[in-house]
């Protein structure tokens, strides 16, 4: 446990340094201010965003659609990649496809989603869907083929149900798998859903950014990616918390 708040502290005191050390080149002039505020720049022009209600409601939007394309990526994501995991002839045919598409950067698709589903939530949703679903099939299938086969074996020589050996063998063995590629999935999503956001919207995280850039409003522009840096660092230790929870035994 004292280990474990150590590691919490050093993970808020290293940010918190490196903006004392911002603020101290801009305050030297080591920095140009007309491309890259300071920190207290950015910080005042974050709170007029946030007494206007503004950055409230970008933040909103974007979290709406993070959390359900998240969702309707890694539930799918997760079944497929169990059932190929333990099923070679499920993953023969499947894999290739899963090789074929995962490539394709899914940005490059938004136009075609857009065609389908507008210019509203649901093009953006789907874009995060896709995002996350390859990475999870893949590591989720990962996670159930490095499982030793001599469990299997032992379940089946004891007539174990097939309930207990899901819930008791395969599930807790290919957890730590499924969580790295939640967590990268994850990081992989907020990147797809700012560069969706940019195109056609009007509202969002990304339409934020891109819109103050066009105005030349450096300082919101700068409010708005430090808000992606702060979600994607709440996300993780929340990932990271449900990890410690769902998986005691690899607490350190």
């Amino acid at each position: 446990m004292r280990q474990a708040n150590q590691e919490r502290a050093l993970a808020i005191l290293s940010p918190l340094a490196a903006l004392a050390l911002w603020q101290l080149a801009s305050n030297m002039g080591l920095i140009d201010q007309r491309y890259v505020p300071s920190p207290l720049s950015i910080a005042n022009a974050g709170w007029d965003l946030a007494t206007s209600g503004q950055l409230v409601f970008h933040i909103g939007a974007s979290l709406r659609r993070l959390a359900i394309g998240f969702v309707l990526g890694a539930v799918p994501g997760i079944l497929a990649g169990i059932v190929m995991g333990l099923n070679r002839w499920v993953r023969a045919a499947v894999d290739p496809l899963v090789a074929a598409l995962y490539p394709i950067p899914k940005l490059a698709l938004l136009p075609l989603l857009m065609l389908v589903f507008g210019i509203g939530d649901g093009s953006k949703v789907v874009v995060v869907a896709m995002s996350v679903l390859f990475l999870t099939i893949i590591n989720t299938t990962a996670g159930v083929v490095q499982l030793d086969r001599i469990y299997f074996d032992v379940a089946r020589n004891y007539h174990t149900p097939w309930h207990k050996l899901f819930l008791r063998v395969i599930l807790p063995g290919a957890l730590p798998t499924i969580f790295a590629g939640l967590r990268i999935s994850l990081g992989v999503s907020l990147v797809v859903l700012v560069g969706a956001e940019f195109v056609a919207s009007r509202s969002g995280i990304g339409y934020l950014i891109w819109s103050s850039w066009e105005t030349l409003m450096i300082e919101n522009m700068f409010v708005g990616i430090i808000v992606i840096t702060v979600l994607g660092v709440l996300s993780t230790f929340f990932l990271q918390e449900c990890e410690r929870l769902l998986i005691p035994w690899r607490r350190d």
